[in-house]
């Protein structure tokens, strides 16, 4: 899942081609130079790192839904409340509508997560380790998304509505010229897709991959294999910030002998505004009270 979530990140700020891809069904489309492509896929990648950055501020309910092969079984379904906690995200069980399901263990959860982000608003040693944890792997991800200037070619193919808004479709194929500069980015060989750009808030809205090559990973410990797909939906959740709605992942692969088969949906709805960890645990703290001023309300009115 980890590769998946890597092409997520950078898949829609490669190079675009000249040229534009026809069909008797598209429009011409209005000439853009090099120079205004470039400055359209610096907009789409400043705005993927803040909304990497807003994500870890909004709360959302995810509805997970894992199936062991892509048909057949009733899928096992997961439904969660999901807080960003300062150096984690906790996943609190909750009912479709977002209700607790269990009261007593849901207090039990946010006490663990009020716990969780008083820590991660302390300054310490032991948060500034885990904070630069954090960073380098934000700044693994930026290398990445830097690294697609150069590693994609992306090909006009048409122009798509999406409820009001119209999305421009490019194909997405790996660049001949390209060299790997390391292991990470050996993978954007392997794969190929299409990504659909929202041009006037330069903001990626629909990304669908396919693994074209088996992809190894951490050597020869693990594989994805040639065929998997991935696809995600993303809207504005918030004035100019982009999260996802949907994803679906698909594939197959071994971990050292081992075989695998991962097939998930997830939806993601109610995004709400959390705010970093000393905003958030004041926010959590204000929830418990809230729970335990109902229950001593209870305990007055019984007889």
């Amino acid at each position: 899942m980890l590769v998946f979530c890597v092409i997520l990140l950078v898949v829609g700020m490669g190079r675009v081609s000249v040229s534009a891809e026809q069909t008797p069904e598209t429009s011409p489309v209005s000439a853009q130079s090099e120079a205004e492509k470039r400055a359209m896929l610096d907009r789409v990648i400043a705005n993927q790192k803040r909304n990497d950055e807003g994500q870890a501020i909004y709360e959302r309910i995810e509805r997970l839904e894992i199936r062991k092969s892509p048909a057949g079984t009733p899928p096992e379904i997961k439904i969660s409340r999901t807080v960003p906690a300062g150096t984690g995200v906790d996943h609190i069980p909750v009912d479709p509508d977002g209700r607790p399901t269990d009261l007593v263990a849901y207090r039990a959860e946010l006490e663990k997560l009020e716990r969780s982000l008083a820590w991660a608003a302390e300054e310490g040693r032991a948060q500034r380790e885990a904070y630069e944890k954090i960073a380098k792997k934000q700044k693994d991800r930026t290398e990445l998304i830097e690294a697609t200037r150069s590693a994609f070619v992306y090909t006009f193919v048409d122009r798509e509505p999406r409820a009001d808004r119209i999305l421009s479709k490019y194909r997405m194929e790996p660049n001949p010229g390209y060299k790997p500069t390391s292991r990470a980015t050996s993978i954007f060989a392997k794969v190929r897709g299409y990504a659909w750009i929202d041009e006037e808030a330069s903001q990626l809205a629909r990304v669908e991959v396919e693994v074209t090559d088996d992809i190894s990973i951490g050597g020869f410990l693990a594989k994805v294999y040639k065929g998997s797909h991935f696809m995600q939906e993303r809207y504005e959740m918030a004035p100019g910030l982009w999260l996802p709605s949907y994803s679906q992942y698909d594939f197959d692969g071994r971990r050292l002998f081992v075989s695998f088969s991962i097939h998930e949906r997830t939806l993601y709805t109610n995004y709400r505004r959390i705010g970093p960890p000393k905003e958030a645990v004041a926010t959590i703290r204000s929830e418990l009270g809230r729970a335990e001023l109902g229950k001593r309300s209870d305990a007055d009115g019984d007889p």
